[in-house]
Order: C-alpha cells, then structure tokens, then sequence
C-alpha cells in the first residue's frame, strides 16, 4: 500500500520520508548544540532520503532546521555563559556576509574539490585535541580586546564562506578556533559558535529562500524536531560540563574523519 503523501510547494514527499527526516533533524539539534557537526548527521540523511532533488535545495532546506535550531540553542545559553560580544558579535557579521557569498558559489563550483581539504583539517583539529589534554578546559582569554575583533572578522571570512558553500561541520570548526585562537572554554566556545552558526544560517537561508531553493513542507517539520534536539543538547552541554563536552567533541570529529574518508576514496 503507498504511503501518504502530503504536498504545498515543491514535490510530493511521502509521510513516511518526511517523518525519518525529522528523526535526524532531532538527533543532528542534539548534537550540534554541545560541540556542532549537526550537518553530520542532516545533510547525509536528507542527500540519501530525498535523491534526486538538486542539492542546492537540500542545502536550503536543510538551512532552515539548522538556523531554528541553532536559534533555540543559543536561547539556552544566553544568560548563563558569558559571552564576549565584541569579538563574537564581530565574527558573526562577518561571517553572515560570507556565507551568503559561499551559498551563491555553491551553485555554481564542483562540490567534490572541498572533502578532501576539510578531512585533512579535521584529522589535525581531532590529533591536536586529543593530544593536549587540558585543551578547553579553562577560560582563559588569552587575546587584546583589538586582536579578539581582529581575529573574530577572520574567523567570520573564512567559516562563513565555508558554511554557506558545505557547511557540514562548521560548528566543529567554530568551537575550536574558539577554544585554540581566544583561549575559552568548551562551554564558552560551543555558546559563541552558536552565535555565528545562526549568522552564517540566516545569511545562507536568505539566498536559498530568494532563489526559491528550499522544500518548505519538509523544512518545517524538521526545523521543529531541531529545535526540540537543540534544546535538549544545550541543556545536557550546561548540566555535564567542559570535560563531557570535549569527549563528545572528539566523538563527532572522528566520525566525521570515517565519513569523509569513505566519501574521498570512494
């Protein structure tokens, strides 16, 4: 018997579709609240269960969950992780104008060049975190108020660009130059990186909904089992710490490195 569909813009997608989809919007909010790489576990899962339909409006679908649920885990940290507005504000514009400027190149680039060059970077990110074993576990700024902006428009420039362009992973990114360029902590770090995840989501989901690329009877549903799962994640990230933060941290890299690895050799 074929399942039920439902429709409102865009193709029919059946229920059953819809509802697997929501399940990893869910997991993908969890996870991307503590230590970011959601995209780890959306994009995968929306590639594989919506084949056929052109990547650039799975991106833009995609965008949709992950900037409400990225929203809703900043809500859970604000007031209870100090944040230092001026570099992290700083990088959160800047990285808003490009990732809007990575998700008009998406469209146009072979996406094929970028995996190989970021599994490079995640296996160095994953040796170096693990080698230094106090790594994120003291706050402890270690940078001039003028270098902070310094480095926060950096940071912004590049993650966002890479973040409107692939975007897998960019919370990962963000936490850790958070954590190896300022000096945070995992706590503080995963808070700021949310900060510019939904700069760098919101300026991508506008180019994507402009273009008239995002499918909104699956974005919907999935943006609110995101936000539920980003809820839930922040919450688990305040309650447990650093230290639970971190393992988790090295968890969703080395899982990204086996993903990634397969994808390039494959």
């Amino acid at each position: 018997m074929p399942s039920r569909t439902v429709y409102l813009r865009g193709p029919m997608i059946s229920l059953v579709t819809i509802t697997l989809l929501c399940l990893f919007a869910f997991l993908a909010g969890f996870i991307d609240a503590i230590v970011g790489g959601g995209g780890l576990i959306q994009l995968p899962a929306m590639l594989i269960l919506l084949k056929g339909t052109p990547v650039p409006t799975i991106f833009g679908t995609g965008k949709v969950s992950s900037l409400m649920g990225t929203a809703a885990a900043l809500r859970s940290y604000a007031g209870k992780v100090p944040l230092q507005w001026w570099a992290v504000g700083t990088a959160a514009a800047v990285a808003g104008i490009f990732s809007f400027l990575g998700a008009r190149v998406v469209s146009h680039l072979p996406q094929q060049l970028l995996p190989p060059l970021v599994l490079g970077l995640l296996i160095l990110i994953a040796l170096y975190t693990f080698w230094r074993k106090d790594f994120g576990s003291m706050h402890a700024p270690r940078l001039s108020a003028r270098r902070e902006l310094l480095y926060g428009a950096l940071v912004g420039m590049i993650i966002g660009f890479y973040d409107g362009f692939f975007g897998p992973g960019t919370g990962s990114f963000l936490l850790f130059a958070f954590v190896g360029l300022f000096g945070y902590d995992f706590i503080t770090s995963s808070a700021s990186a949310k900060l510019v995840n939904v700069a760098t989501n919101l300026a991508a989901l506008a180019y994507f909904a402009y273009t008239g690329q995002i499918l909104w009877q699956v974005a919907i549903p999935m943006a609110i089992c995101n936000i539920i799962g980003s809820t839930l994640g922040a919450h688990m990230a305040l309650r447990h710490g650093t230290g639970f933060v971190r393992i988790l941290f090295l968890v969703v890299v080395g899982a990204f490195i086996v993903k990634l690895s397969f994808q390039v050799l494959g």
